[in-house]
């Protein structure tokens, strides 16, 4: 049966989006040069209150009653409820619970999240459905990623009125580019387009035009001998990773209600000389076309009629590879969150 686009009714909001998608998704971490440093995962809908630092992520709440600990970014110290007096290591392990010295012992440590490092890139789960993709190492394995440094200059946010899923199924496809970008239309062999689905996510590959900067593939790659101008990897359903000869491009989608999503962009620059360059080039451009088609498209969601139009075979595979994980997630009975 060929799939179909889903209806508006399937961009759901509340706990079954937070714990049966959300909840059980791999997340990209804020960068952070702090030791210790609090944060919230998917501030506007998740609110996970975690710390990281030291190589792990912790949970940021008293095993007690439930007070934050840590509220501001800090050296590596034991951490002190400031409600009543417990304390913790920066591992997590309960050191001293005023109050209960006649109480039995009990297990009260901080509950700790796993933990995945790629190159300058740290993700968490809450409760990971999948492991981390390995599908990044098997194509990036040739990039110096270690030599990728973070450009706060180029930290910025958007923001869309649309529902998150929507950003994410526009990113899943390539059949728009002709007509919703044209400056990046010019910089692809656009008939050449490909992509490869992987648990958890998908990759999109695409190949330069004649004249555009290409990655300098070595012996032994898959796509060796081809004049590959971009990898898009998306990582469901928030986290997008966009390669470039440059660098890498990542887009956090932090959905912040059923029609409102902010975008935070990162750049890790390895080749300077090559930014403002082919399909990595006007990204802001790019960007905001996206953003207002996007919009178009969750207005036109209200519509009465709309059922759901055929998804190309070719172009949007990926959107129905998403829609499948979704539907998979939402049906597993076996979510304890």
């Amino acid at each position: 049966m060929m799939p179909h686009a889903r209806p508006a009714s399937f961009y759901l909001w509340g706990q079954p989006l937070f714990d049966r998608i959300l909840a059980r998704s791999w997340q990209l971490l804020e960068p952070t040069e702090a030791e210790l440093q609090p944060d919230l995962l998917l501030p506007g809908s998740l609110n996970e209150p975690i710390i990281q630092g030291g190589g792990r992520v912790l949970s940021n709440v008293c095993t007690h009653r439930g007070a934050r600990l840590l509220r501001e970014p800090c050296a590596r110290k034991n951490l002190r409820c400031a409600y009543h007096g417990r304390s913790f290591s920066p591992e997590g392990k309960l050191l001293g619970r005023p109050g209960f010295e006649d109480a039995p012992p009990s297990a009260e440590d901080l509950p700790s999240l796993p933990l995945h490092s790629f190159g300058p890139l740290q993700f968490t789960a809450i409760q990971p459905a999948l492991p981390f993709p390995s599908q990044l190492q098997e194509r990036l394995s040739f990039l110096p990623l270690e030599n990728f440094h973070l450009d706060p200059a180029a930290t910025r946010d958007y923001t869309v009125n649309a529902h998150f899923l929507l950003y994410l199924e526009n990113y899943l496809e390539g059949l728009h580019i002709p007509f919703v970008h044209p400056a990046l239309n010019q910089a692809l062999d656009w008939k050449s387009y490909r992509m490869e689905l992987f648990p958890g996510g998908s990759l999109q590959i695409g190949l330069a035009n004649a004249d555009g900067p290409a990655f300098e593939l070595p012996p032994g790659h898959p796509d060796h001998g081809q004049r590959i101008a971009a990898y898009w990897y998306a990582l469901h359903p928030c986290t997008l990773l966009n390669f470039y000869p440059w660098g890498l491009s990542v887009n956090r989608l932090l959905p912040e209600g059923p029609e409102r999503t902010r975008i935070r962009y990162h750049s890790y620059v390895w080749k300077e000389e090559l930014r403002g360059k082919g399909a990595g080039g006007a990204l802001d451009q790019v960007e905001l076309e996206d953003d207002a088609i996007v919009e178009e498209v969750q207005r036109g969601l209200r519509s009465r009629l709309y059922r759901g139009g055929l998804l190309s075979p070719r172009w949007e595979q990926g959107v129905a590879h998403l829609h499948r994980e979704l539907d998979a997630l939402l049906a597993d009975p076996t979510d304890t969150l």
